[in-house]
């Protein structure tokens, strides 16, 4: 009888070493922070610092001093739409209004 509990007792042994020994590494997901722990993800190197994302429209900045390179005095931009923005100002001939593409660059649709 002591022999069968001692063969008993090293089966347990054994099980419990076996099953411990395969639950630890499956479970142990350590991280290892050195340096400040409050960091957020590294940034992409990709894109400068501070911009989520690209313009993809046109400027009224740039379309101003666009409409300025043509010859307008006091430009300013008076509307924008999804496919064009309009800049009014004064020409040698009075008022005139100027049209840009909406796209990236502003390119000139109409003088």
């Amino acid at each position: 009888m002591m022999q069968f509990l001692a063969k008993a007792g090293l089966a347990v042994m054994l099980t419990a070493g076996t099953l411990a020994g395969t639950v630890v590494p499956a479970a142990a997901q350590l991280n290892i922070i050195i340096g400040e722990p409050d960091r957020g993800p590294p940034q992409d190197y990709r894109r400068p610092p501070g911009r989520d994302r690209p313009s993809r429209g046109c400027n009224p900045q740039l379309a101003e001093n666009l409409a300025r390179d043509y010859g307008f005095r006091r430009a300013r931009v008076v509307d924008i739409t999804p496919r064009r923005v309009i800049v009014q100002g004064w020409t040698r001939r009075g008022p005139g209004e100027m049209s840009f593409g909406n796209v990236r660059g502003c390119p000139a649709l109409r003088r």
